[in-house]
């Protein structure tokens, strides 16, 4: 343990599943030492389950009475919360630079500062892979984030308020990235466009909307057991969902997605969920070695490859398995990840020999809003073979946010909002339209 007069720093940057876990983990863990100091830095105010995304696109989920706020919860759960974006790593002299923030009228907030670490956890999440194709960056809505989340559901509202006011049209909605947000994404706007009637539109009916989702692979939901996809499969095509499976995107535009055949899919709305890849300013560090996505190789310890202080764990992180594979980038991946830099933290600091990691998978779950739920458990001791779907799925799927609760504010304080989110429902619109 640290015996001078300056405590052992702990910075977490990247408050997503795994980081805000594991912060608030070792909050708890040190609250009584005051020779440990645990920060976490992030970009946002506020965290949302990154699988809760689309409902934030959608309009199903309300950010701004769903989302975790850093201030307020790290005074809670015993850690400093530091707002801003990393920009500049010194791995020798142990340092991180973090952006000055401007407010919208390019007023200085605060200026470029430079945070001391002593251990550094890299949590940075990713982003999407648009793989360099021309036009996506142009013309596509991503979800990697609650801001992006919310500028989708804002031109998603305006477009159904103007079909409802011509009363005539129909929305097409292109969905590039057969992954569990294009199937789960696609199911939720049938979902919130047969709620429109009992919010004063009714004109806009799901007859008006056509979803189009359109997978590079020969099936959508490519990761996932057979079994599973064709479930969901059968599910988006009883919805309306139009599938182009094995369609290759060559470029985006105004009017739509165009296919290496030179065929138009139209559109008026395109959403890139293609794939992920940790963020391509990590290759600006010059600090780690980098997978083709950006990823950071570590040891089997979930230390970086040349930084013994330096754990990275999440969607960023690169370890390989047994097999050769690397581990998925899941939410279950990052909340197994932060139970094990944990221990290795705890015991870096007390001299003791580190753990691990093996990752257990514990299957896949996939939600069609309220339509249906497929999924497998327990895929080590099944091979994803426990093929589970409907009531009991979405029990299971439901679950899995319930212990990101849990970890997050303790079983106590979740059970209370848990219990005020069931309260909320019967007060509030089912529906965000703001």
């Amino acid at each position: 343990m640290n015996n001078s007069t300056n405590p052992h720093r702990i910075l977490v940057v990247g408050g997503g599943a795994g980081g805000l876990e594991l912060v608030t983990q070792l909050g708890h863990y040190y609250r009584k030492d005051s020779a440990v100091e645990v920060t976490l830095v992030d970009k946002n105010r506020s965290h949302i389950w990154k699988p809760l995304l689309h409902e934030v696109a959608t309009g199903s989920l309300d950010p701004s009475t769903d989302a975790v706020v850093y201030h307020a919860h790290s005074v809670k759960h015993h850690y400093q919360f530091q707002l801003g974006t990393l920009c500049d790593l010194n791995a020798s002299e142990k340092t991180i630079t973090l952006a000055e923030i401007l407010d919208e009228s390019g007023e200085l907030v605060l200026p470029e500062r430079h945070l001391p670490f002593d251990t550094l956890v890299m949590a940075i999440g990713s982003i999407s892979n648009d793989f360099k194709t021309p036009g996506v960056q142009e013309h596509c809505f991503f979800l990697d984030t609650a801001n992006q989340a919310q500028r989708f559901h804002n031109a998603l509202t305006n477009n159904f308020m103007r079909i409802n006011q011509q009363d005539s049209g129909v929305l097409n909605i292109a969905i590039v990235g057969g992954g569990a947000t294009g199937v789960e994404l696609s199911a939720e706007l049938y979902n919130v466009t047969a709620m429109l009637k009992s919010y004063g539109m009714g004109k806009m009916t799901s007859q008006q909307l056509k979803v189009k989702l359109i997978e590079a692979g020969p099936s959508i939901l490519p990761a996932l057991p057979a079994r599973i996809s064709n479930s969901a499969r059968r599910e988006l095509k009883d919805l309306g969902v139009e599938l182009f499976e094995n369609t290759l995107i060559k470029s985006a535009t105004k009017d739509g997605f165009l296919t290496s055949e030179d065929e138009l899919i139209d559109a008026n709305m395109m959403i890139w969920a293609a794939g992920v890849k940790a963020p391509d300013f990590l290759a600006d560090l010059y600090q780690f070695e980098l997978t083709r996505n950006n990823q950071i190789h570590v040891k089997q310890t979930l230390q970086s490859s040349n930084h013994e202080n330096i754990y990275v764990i999440g969607d960023c992180c690169a370890c390989q398995q047994e097999d050769g594979s690397l581990v998925p980038p899941r939410a279950q991946s990052a909340h197994q990840m932060a139970s094990l830099v944990k221990k290795n933290i705890i015991n870096q600091l007390k001299g003791k020999e580190l753990k691990t990691f093996i990752y257990k998978d514990h299957g896949s779950l996939v939600n069609l809003s309220r339509y249906s739920t497929v999924g497998s458990l327990m895929g080590n001791l099944t091979k994803n073979s426990m093929f589970i779907e409907g009531k009991i799925a979405r029990l299971v799927y439901t679950s899995l946010y319930r212990m990101h609760q849990i970890a997050i504010h303790g079983a106590g304080k979740a059970m209370l909002v848990i219990a005020a989110e069931k309260i909320s429902k019967v007060v509030r619109p089912k529906m965000k339209l703001h």
